[in-house]
């Protein structure tokens, strides 16, 4: 056996049914991800003898006698990068760039016939960041990119620091990593939506060779806990046990085997020998309320904090600003309906996974796929009664959030082993455990009634909202409580009710998810209110732009008033304009028969969650005139990295380039709550800019006293303090510092309150083909009031991925739950993922405005851009076909089908604007 990687041979012969992908990462080619597990998603493609292929179905013996080329092995000897990688760095063709490797792979192999026909050629790649316009960018050619230099770096298209580490493979994600003596860890699930164990035998799984430990819900802790990650526990219930003598839905971990290969702990797994009692399980949440419904949680109320335990609600909300009845009495028209939304997954090409040891100093080291390491180390701490100084929580670089990592899923179970064996130990999530073991969006149904009068002015809203939290309440009451919040304050009313619900059901758990509830909302009040316009005759946009809050106005909500959430800038009207002028702009021509039609959705969303969210940071100078920023956001293609860069070189009078970030690492820096909600930039980004203000600050004090000067005749410059006389470099400056005992570092602070507000608006055009239900998206247009941009290229980045995943979400995403309560959708091949064909180029406009609460005037843009598109698609969908669709996704049988059902025809004439 003899394969050659890279220029270097290996002689080692595969395992029995080894593929070229473990094959490869085994020998440190690291490059080559694990994405999909079913040559799906292509991250883990590489070159044999020049051929690109999905190296996780290659059988690793194939590649006997011949060449294999990965990421790493692209560039040049002499380090010069492939022109490919060159043009994704120009690009900035990634943001977490978990795919990226395999872009490059698949781009680099391409003739010039395959280069006019992209669609095609990257139907084996996916990519759930970019909404892939960056990524034909960088194909074409295209540089976005400008080069770091002195001068103001924030508002630049300043490139991420770690661009050339992500285009030659060698950025570290979470398994990037070799350990000695690692042991692996595979997880036996519940085959029931409800059951209790009344025996579990594991006798022949620890006689499988190589198997060191089977853990059971005997050896797990009797203490509650709940896998959501906040700054505030009590914010979730406490339903969850490490390892549960119960389970409550089908994918429910119910016993860890440890053994020397995952092969070893695959078949112990298949080897522990459990006896159910099999109880009744409750799957729908309508159901779940009702008297005599099974309980899926029996437990106290107050101490699990549940708020009706015996009817399967976990939380719930209920409250009413004046009088809704009298509101729809005042009406001319009044519209009502029920809108319902669908499980989605994250799909970050990253599963979860973890792997920890004890280090050098008999420390628990905890290396995941997080978006809370802080707050995944307090609990960690609180399970296992551990002092936090006995525990470190590492987030390496991670390959994609969107909420789904604000959890604790696999860190707990790892941990558990690690205490117990004394041993290196890693749980990496296949895909499919990704479907049925890890989180989903929250499937919501809401029933909308809005009633206004004939000049168009909004006299009721009413909802009725019921979330499906699964089988544990992790993040079901924050989800559902802000659902209801700023989806019903953007709008006017005197007349506000809202009751709400979050329900138990025995279904795989729902969690985090961008938008964090508004978006499911949003669809019903957005729909309805384009509805309700059509029946007054008039222009939708003009119905609410006439309705909408207006700047300095407080946001109300039938929970009342939030008092630290403020329009701290304003620029909805600005979005609306935007949308108009793109309504009157020439239109696309759609083939002959198919019905045209428009339409438009806003969004508004808290820069923030309430109650609080720490950000700490440190900025110090080092020895050679650099800067060290240590910073606890976690990076998963965000840009806090790029952000926090230009912030703190725009403070310190130097470039990006000579500001080295720390971060995602619990022993860099004080407490950081966690890259969620969209604190990156305007929460961890002020602890920044503090931290960097105080040390020029610093800087400038000493160098004046040192200089025997005042203070106003010293500047920074980029790499020296400037003064009357000349210039005192930071070298000389540090060294100076030195002599006299004085460390120039200075800590950051922010507790994430005060709070803005950040706008966005979604317009579609969109054709359809009556005979087919095939919907073509002619125009997207999206508008996005960010406050003050810190880097456009990187921004409109965010505002491409959050629409992408969006259009995923209205258009085929399903997690599909069969009758007995298991996912069918476990594989991207079974769950549609958008693909490069799928996904127009969305024209992104920013608005100009600057916050007074936001670092340097920015706001958020990760989470929002989400929230508009389901609604704006729907209502261009109604506008095209007369047809109000109320349900997601809207694949082309339920339109084809609707259409069926009713008279075909034109678009209806446009109403009056």
């Amino acid at each position: 056996m003899r394969i050659d990687i890279n220029g270097r041979s290996f002689a080692e012969e595969p395992r029995p049914g080894q593929c070229l992908r473990t094959y490869l990462r085994e020998r440190g080619w690291f490059g080559v991800k694990k994405g999909c597990d079913a040559g799906d998603c292509g991250a883990c493609t590489v070159h044999v003898d020049g051929e690109p292929v999905h190296s996780c179905l290659y059988p690793a013996f194939r590649a006997d006698g011949r060449s294999v080329t990965t990421v790493e092995g692209l560039a040049a000897e002499d380090g010069e990068l492939h022109p490919v990688q060159r043009k994704f760095l120009d690009a900035q063709g990634f943001q977490c760039g978990f795919c990226t490797a395999g872009f490059l792979m698949t781009t680099a192999a391409l003739d010039e016939d395959q280069l006019a026909d992209l669609p095609r050629a990257f139907k084996g790649n996916l990519c759930r960041c970019t909404g892939y316009r960056a990524i034909e960018d960088a194909v074409r050619g295209v540089c976005h990119a400008e080069a770091p230099g002195a001068g103001e770096a924030v508002g630049r298209n300043l490139p991420a620091p770690a661009g050339p580490q992500v285009v030659t493979g060698t950025a570290r994600y979470t398994f990037d990593i070799d350990v000695p003596g690692l042991l692996h860890m595979k997880l036996l699930r519940s085959p029931h939506a409800h059951a209790r164990i009344t025996a579990i035998d594991t006798t022949a799984a620890r006689q499988v060779p190589g198997v060191h430990a089977v853990f059971t819900h005997h050896d797990a802790p009797e203490r509650h806990f709940s896998t959501a990650r906040h700054e505030h526990p009590t914010e979730d219930p406490d339903d969850t046990r490490v390892l549960d003598d119960t389970v409550r839905y089908v994918g429910q971990r119910v016993a860890a085997v440890v053994a020397d290969s995952e092969a070893a702990a695959e078949e112990g797994c298949r080897r522990v020998e459990v006896t159910y009692e099999i109880l009744p399980a409750v799957l729908d949440p309508e159901e779940a309320m009702r008297p005599g419904a099974p309980v899926v949680h029996d437990k106290d109320a107050a101490t699990a904090r549940i708020s009706r335990p015996q009817d399967n609600v976990v939380g719930e909300a209920h409250g009413e600003i004046g009088s809704v009845e009298a509101g729809f009495a005042e009406a001319d028209a009044v519209y009502e309906d029920t809108y319902r939304t669908q499980r989605v997954q994250h799909a970050s090409l990253e599963t979860h996974g973890a792997v920890a040891w004890f280090d050098e100093d008999d420390r628990l080291t905890v290396r995941t796929s997080s978006q809370t390491p802080f707050l995944t180390r307090r609990a960690l701490c609180a399970l296992y009664d551990l002092p936090e100084e006995q525990v470190r929580v590492i987030a390496g670089r991670v390959g994609g959030g969107f909420g789904g990592k604000q959890e604790m899923l696999v860190e707990d179970i790892v941990a558990l082993a690690v205490l117990r064996l004394r041993r290196p130990v890693k749980l990496e999530y296949t895909r499919a455990e990704q479907f049925y073991g890890a989180t989903t969006r929250h499937p919501f149904t809401i029933h909308v009634k809005a009633g206004a009068r004939r000049d168009g002015r909004l006299t009721a809203l009413q909802l009725r909202v019921v979330s499906n939290t699964g089988a544990y309440g992790n993040h079901g009451p924050a989800v559902m409580f802000h659902s209801v919040g700023e989806s019903m304050a953007v709008y006017r009313a005197p007349h506000k009710k809202v009751d709400a619900f979050s329900v138990y059901t025995h279904t795989v758990p729902a969690g985090a998810f961008r938008g964090y509830g508004l978006g499911q909302v949003m669809f019903a009040v957005e729909s309805a209110l384009d509805e309700l316009a059509r029946q007054l005759g008039l222009d939708p946009l003009e119905f609410k732009a006439r309705n909408i809050i207006g700047p300095g106005e407080a946001m109300i909500t039938p929970g009342g008033e939030e008092e630290d959430l403020h329009i701290a800038s304003y620029g909805l009207d600005q979005c609306l304009s935007i949308v108009r002028r793109a309504q009157g702009e020439p239109a696309q021509a759609a083939p002959d028969g198919w019905l045209v039609g428009e339409g438009t959705a806003l969004a508004m969303i808290a820069t923030g969650p309430p109650g609080g969210h720490i950000a700490d940071a440190k900025a110090s100078l080092l020895p050679d005139g650099g800067f060290d920023l240590a910073v606890g956001t976690a990076e998963f293609g965000n840009g806090t990295t790029t952000v926090h860069r230009q912030i703190a070189a725009g403070e310190l009078a130097t470039t990006v380039d000579r500001i080295t970030v720390r971060q995602s690492d619990t022993d860099v820096v004080r407490h950081d709550t966690g890259a969620f909600a969209s604190t990156g930039t305007v929460v961890a980004g002020k602890a920044t800019l503090r931290a960097s203000r105080a040390l020029a600050d610093q800087l400038l004090d000493f160098a004046a006293a040192h200089l025997r000067l005042p203070r106003a005749d010293c500047r920074l410059a980029e790499e020296a303090v400037l003064h009357r006389n000349g210039r005192l470099t930071l070298k000389e400056l540090y060294a100076a510092g030195a002599a006299v005992g004085v460390e120039f570092a200075a800590e950051g602070h922010f507790g994430g309150t005060p709070r803005s507000v950040a706008f966005n608006a979604q317009w579609f055009r969109v054709a359809v083909d009556p005979d087919t239900g095939e919907i073509r998206i002619l125009r997207s247009v999206h508008a996005a009031d960010a406050g003050k941009v810190m880097n456009p290229m990187q921004c409109r980045g965010q505002v491409e991925g959050g629409v992408a995943q969006a259009l995923g979400a209205t258009l085929f995403e399903n997690v599909r739950i069969d009758g007995r309560g298991a996912v069918e959708t476990a594989a991207f091949r079974r769950y549609r993922l958008p693909q490069y064909a799928d996904v127009p180029r969305t024209e992104v406009h920013f608005m100009e405005t600057a916050d007074t609460i936001g670092p340097l005037g920015a706001k958020s843009m990760s989470e929002s851009p989400f929230n508009p598109v389901a609604p704006a698609f729907a209502n261009a969908l109604r506008d095209a076909t007369g047809v109000r669709f109320t349900e997601l996704p809207l694949t082309r049988d339920r339109v084809w089908l609707a259409l069926a059902d009713s008279p075909r025809r034109t678009p209806r004439p446009p109403v009056s604007r």
